[in-house]
């Protein structure tokens, strides 16, 4: 039976072996790597746990693709990784929108990761993040029309101004009213209830779906569309 090493998030135990019992291949990146969940029991407090691994950089990829965890012999730590291990975090959670800048997505994605296991408060300051860094850059380079170092720093006050200049699009007003302007929703007060940092998620969509998934959507299309009509290549 294959075994893996690894601290157990059941008892505690810190470099504890695993047998691990039974494996699952969840997908290929790169063109090589392969990942797996895998069921393991720990010796020490006879508890399981899912591990999710991924074949690292210096193993012999063929013996992993050809025989997968179970018949690797000795430690399976030689050939993967352990990435994390299934638990709450992983119930389903919401897809960022398409289309988003990186540091976004990651923002989102804890969000997500934050309301699906019900830490509100979390969720609606990852939210709140993701409009912050979206809606920064709208904003113009000099002072004008009202704008102001107050406005530009709180987010609450931010939004406003933008849909009142045509910024942003006025269909989000009654939305972004989720967003206090005293900030008082979640990262200050802690007080965010489920539908609060819902109504954070969905202004959150709407909002990056219009900055971003829908421009790029539509850039695509049109290149998609100009290429249809390109002339064929002379040989």
């Amino acid at each position: 039976m294959s075994e893996l090493v690894a601290d157990c998030p059941r008892c505690g135990s810190r470099k504890i072996t695993f047998d691990v019992t039974q494996e699952h291949h969840i997908g290929i990146r790169y063109d090589w790597q392969y990942w797996f969940e895998a069921f393991c029991v720990c010796r020490h407090c006879k508890c399981s746990t899912i591990f999710v691994l991924s074949q690292n950089v210096d193993s012999d990829h063929g013996i992993v693709q050809k025989q997968g965890l179970l018949k690797l012999t000795g430690a399976v730590n030689r050939y993967m990784d352990i990435e994390s291990f299934v638990s709450l975090k992983d119930s389903a959670a919401v897809e960022p929108p398409k289309h988003l800048p990186e540091e976004i997505t990651a923002a989102f994605a804890e969000g997500a990761k934050c309301l699906a296991i019900g830490c509100h408060n979390a969720a609606g300051t990852m939210f709140r993040l993701c409009v912050d860094i979206a809606t920064r850059d709208k904003l113009p380079a000099t002072d004008e029309r009202g704008l102001n170092a107050k406005i530009r720093r709180n987010l609450g006050m931010r939004l406003p101004w933008l849909i009142d200049n045509g910024l942003l699009p006025e269909a989000l007003r009654e939305l972004s009213s989720c967003v206090k302007e005293d900030g008082n929703d979640g990262a200050h007060a802690g007080t965010l209830s489920k539908e609060d940092a819902d109504d954070l998620l969905d202004f959150t969509i709407a909002l990056l779906e219009r900055m971003y998934t829908e421009p790029e959507r539509l850039r695509l299309a049109k290149e998609r569309r100009e290429s249809r009509r390109k002339p064929p290549s002379s040989i």
